[in-house]
């Protein structure tokens, strides 16, 4: 599964997600959303954004049991 997180330099958000990727998922990539325009405008309000294999799995506020789980490759705790 590739791992993509879209981030901001200077957004604590951001980097609280960073941290809790990063503990689950060192080889996730990290994309700053201000490189370019195209970027900005896709996520510009929306950082921090995990994208999973292409697809939205969280953004705005994450959280260390959501992270995990999707670590773990469960889609739900159902």
């Amino acid at each position: 599964m590739a791992w993509v997180l879209y981030s901001r330099c200077g957004c604590h958000l951001c980097e609280a997600a960073e941290d809790i990727v990063l503990a689950h998922r060192p080889e996730v990539v990290v994309i700053d959303v201000d490189r370019d325009a195209q970027t900005r405008a896709l996520f510009d309000l929306r950082v921090p954004v995990l994208e999973i294999d292409g697809a939205v799995a969280i953004e705005g506020r994450f959280d260390e049991a959501t992270v995990a789980r999707l670590a773990a490759g469960r889609v739900s705790d159902a």
